[in-house]
Order: structure tokens, then sequence, then C-alpha cells
């Protein structure tokens, strides 16, 4: 037991951690002394990066991050807009025809992964049809009016260029209708 807690076996350990890293590189490593040895001193020298290098990553000197680092729709997040969120529900909705009703031939349950489209309901009183404006994504849901703004995080992918909104005056309320669009919905549709 003595001799697993040498100095003598630390170091021969060191050096067979960095036995295969020695020959592929022409540094060499220098041998610690057991005072010195650190659990950081196990395994290849890290050297550091200089500043030029990670600027010659980047496509443009300028830019501070690459554009796959920014979340899609963050974009649209203002936190200083005062306009209040209207309500909304979120709904599924199924296709389904008289087989999936009586026989069940199409292995389809009620849950949201046997749904084709999204239904999303907005709740906009005092507003005017010409005062909406609304931009679909394919994560994003982005309505504004005078009085409202609604960011909407998609909790699916949809298609945002095949959607279809409704706004039924007489109720106030704005329905949007999004296709789904899922890596696997194949398996769910027959």
């Amino acid at each position: 037991m003595d001799s697993l807690s040498s100095g003598s076996a630390l170091q021969s350990l060191a050096q067979l951690l960095h036995g295969a890293q020695e020959e592929d590189d022409d540094e060499h490593v220098p041998q610690h002394s057991v005072s010195a040895m650190t659990p950081g001193s196990i395994g290849p020298l890290k050297r550091e990066t200089t500043g030029a290098s990670c600027q010659g990553k980047s496509e443009n000197r300028k830019t501070i991050w690459n554009t796959e680092e920014v979340p899609e729709g963050s974009e649209f997040d203002d936190i200083w807009d005062p306009r209040e969120e209207p309500e909304y529900q979120i709904l599924f909705k199924q296709h389904l025809g008289t087989e999936d009703i009586f026989f069940g031939m199409n292995r389809k349950d009620p849950s949201t992964a046997c749904c084709e489209d999204m239904v999303i309901k907005i709740k906009l009183p005092e507003t005017k049809y010409s005062d909406i404006t609304l931009d679909i994504q394919d994560t994003v849901l982005d309505l504004r009016t005078p009085q409202k703004k609604l960011l909407l995080h998609l909790p699916y992918h949809v298609d945002g260029k095949n959607g279809k909104a409704h706004f039924f005056s007489e109720e106030e309320i704005l329905e949007v209708t999004l296709r789904l669009s899922r890596k696997f919905d194949f398996i769910n549709s027959v």
C-alpha cells in the first residue's frame, strides 16, 4: 500500500499517461518533483491560445458571436416594450376520418404526437383587423398591435409559410392555424 502512495509511483503514473502523448509531441515534458506535482501535472500540457487565433476563426473580425450561437427568435425579444401580452390558448388538431373514429385503423390516439395542426387562439379586445401585424417563423410567432404584443416560442416546429389566420371580429379573437413539421410524423400518420 505504501508503494502506491509514494512519489515515485506518482511519477511513474505521470510518465505512463504522458507516454503516448510524448511520442506525438516534439516537446519534452519536464519531470516534476513530488512536492510540486498536482493533478494538473498529469496529462498533456495545455497550450494557451492567443487573441489573434480566436479572431481568425470568425469570418468577420468585428463580429462578437457566430450566428449559430444566437437562438432563433431572439431578434424579436424586446423587454422594453410597454405593451401587455394578450391572453392566448394553444390547441392541437387532428384530421380524422370514419376509419379513425369507428374502426381505429390508423393507430391515432388523443395525444399531441398524433396531431397535424397547432391552433393558437389570441384574444385581442378593441383591435381592428388592419392593426394586426403577424410574423410566423419555424419556432416563433410574433404578433403586434397598437395595444398588445405577443412573442410566443412555439412548442413544436411549424411550417411558417403555409399557415392560416382568421380574425373573428365579434369575439375579438385571432385564430392562427399552423401545420406541424416534426421529424418523425410519418410514424404516426398512415
